[in-house]
């Protein structure tokens, strides 16, 4: 064959060169070519946007391990819609060129009354985990941390990670022994207090249960089936009062008590030694119908007449919610899932920007309402229409 003709190489060459451009195969490989994106942390503008983006970026299982609420999730929504039913009441002639938003509260200095609320396994929504919300939440004007007892990473690792304020939430256990490790290990690492949880979590919600077959299988663990049907962990079926006694004995740190929703168990926390009061319902984790935390926190601050401080957290997603529970007699809000979303969006950053957001959001509205500081907020500044 001479050289000028055409060979089997050149030919299929050109082929090669016309599917190359051909719209038919562009169009086969669009679907490798994303084009959507995530916006860039500084377009975000208030903490619920952090959560399409946190959406976005993690499994169905860890997002929805965040999201959920207890059963049906009624008490879920009801957190949120509790906010719907206070009002702020602006003060219009009064001089709020300065706005001063720190406190102290169990020896802990704050420079916003907004902590990190303990949430479990941050690993699941970043590789860093807790060291990454640690870091974050010191970053932003070093705000305390309260880290779960079902963290990802020891209390020790999450202590080095940054030099903010560390708190310790336990989850209690039968074992006196054990707990006194825990205790010990978290106050060694530089815990300043320990937030004991005492509320009866309910073990299911049927949000996973919708999802169950869309995830990845997990093992299944040995020993049966549970030894009650009921969904109850038997875990916590156990709690009396007096182990509280054990635990005070055990701890030369404040000790608080978390989950807290009747006045009456308000007073009785405070006779077995309790150095704070934190109103919770798990963010809508423990008994679906549970009340909303809002409604239930003024009875809880006038139960206890001021003689411990009062936190409180579920639901919070503004600086306007921080004002409302501050203004009903909170001392601190404490925030979870808004936490967890700017960490699993963006990293250690992600928890800074939340929270600085939460802040300039509340000094705006302590401006807006003409309260200079936090001794000048209380129940005159709301308007409450709860049902």
């Amino acid at each position: 064959m001479s050289s000028g003709s055409t060979t089997r190489r050149k030919l299929l060459a050109g082929s090669g060169g016309m599917l190359a451009g051909s719209s038919s195969l562009r169009a086969q490989n669009y679907p490798l070519r994303d084009h959507s994106r995530v916006p860039a942390m500084d377009e975000l503008a208030t903490v619920m946007e952090f959560e399409a983006v946190a959406f976005a970026k993690l499994s169905r299982e860890a997002y929805t391990f965040t999201a959920h609420g207890s059963e049906g999730e009624f008490t879920l929504r009801r957190n949120r819609q509790a906010f719907d039913w206070v009002e702020l009441i602006p003060k219009g002639v009064v001089d709020v060129s300065a706005v001063d938003t720190a406190s102290e509260i169990l020896g802990t200095p704050m420079a916003f009354p907004i902590m990190a609320a303990p949430t479990a396994g941050h690993a699941e929504l970043h590789r860093d985990g807790e060291l990454a919300t640690h870091q974050g939440a010191t970053a932003a004007a070093n705000t305390p941390m309260i880290v779960s007892n079902n963290a990802s990473f020891p209390m020790d690792k999450i202590a080095e990670a940054a030099k903010g304020p560390l708190w310790f939430q336990l989850y209690p256990r039968q074992d006196l022994n054990a707990t006194r490790a825990l205790l010990d290990a978290a106050v060694a690492a530089g815990s300043k207090a320990v937030v004991v949880t005492v509320d009866q979590q309910a073990s299911y919600s049927e949000r996973q249960i919708h999802n169950r077959h869309l995830a990845a299988p997990r093992q299944v663990r040995s020993g049966g089936a549970p030894a009650n049907p009921y969904r109850v962990p038997e875990s916590r079926l156990w709690y009396e009062w007096k182990y509280a006694d054990s635990v005070r004995s055990m701890l030369k740190v404040p000790m608080i008590a978390k989950g807290i929703l009747t006045a009456e168990d308000a007073r009785l926390c405070m006779e077995h030694g309790f150095d704070a009061i934190y109103v919770s319902n798990h963010g809508g984790r423990s008994l679906d119908y549970d009340p909303s935390t809002l409604e239930v926190l003024p009875e809880i601050v006038d139960a206890v007449e001021g003689r411990v401080p009062v936190l409180f957290d579920s639901g919070i997603l503004s600086g306007t919610d921080v004002l409302k529970a501050l203004a009903l007699g909170a001392k601190a809000a404490c925030i979870g899932r808004g936490i967890r979303w700017g960490l699993g969006a963006y990293g250690a950053p992600g928890v800074q920007r939340v929270l600085e957001i939460l802040q300039a959001e509340l000094v705006m509205a302590m401006a807006q309402t003409g309260k200079p500081n936090l001794a000048s907020l209380d129940r005159t500044m709301v308007r409450t229409q709860f049902p």
